[in-house]
């Protein structure tokens, strides 16, 4: 057997990252001057802004106690992840729809107001009302968003115009 030497393995990996790295140079240039890359990168984050905006959240049913169990679990995480990564719109959009789909919203929105800053705590109240317009499954939101006090409980629910 013929030992190869760690000097011809160190070559022979130079030479290999240089072919890969003039290869994805070449790519890339080739890829930037076609004509129609900008057009279809355009297009292409168009059709994915779409996608995103109009998949809207569904709701599970109602009557299916650990579908309604796994999407609360689940739109409270993802809603806190996004606040965490400064996406303040989307993150308030899941966590709305925590409270849509939570048997008791009134304690939800105790904990929520304790732990979220009041500006998010706020944005939150605000959207509300169209959770409880939208998705007409939630009895306990449209009695939650008239605006007061609600008895025996310590969350304010400014009125909304």
């Amino acid at each position: 057997m013929t030992m190869v030497s760690k000097a011809a393995i160190g070559i022979a990996a130079g030479i290999c990252g240089t072919l890969f790295i003039g290869y994805c140079i070449y790519f890339d240039r080739k890829r930037r001057t076609d004509p129609n890359f900008k057009r279809k990168l355009r297009e292409r984050r168009k059709a994915a802004l779409k996608s995103t905006k109009s998949s809207g959240t569904k709701l599970p049913d109602l009557k299916d106690h650990e579908a309604v169990q796994r999407f609360f679990l689940q739109e409270v995480q993802l809603g806190e992840e996004l606040l965490a990564r400064g996406d303040i719109e989307e993150g308030v959009e899941h966590l709305g729809n925590a409270v849509a789909v939570c048997g008791q919203p009134n304690q939800l929105l105790q904990v929520l107001q304790q732990t979220l800053p009041p500006q998010v705590f706020h944005l939150l109240l605000q959207r509300l009302p169209a959770l409880g317009q939208t998705d007409c499954q939630c009895v306990a939101l449209t009695d939650l968003c008239v605006g007061g006090m609600d008895p025996g409980v310590d969350v304010w629910i400014p009125e909304m115009p």
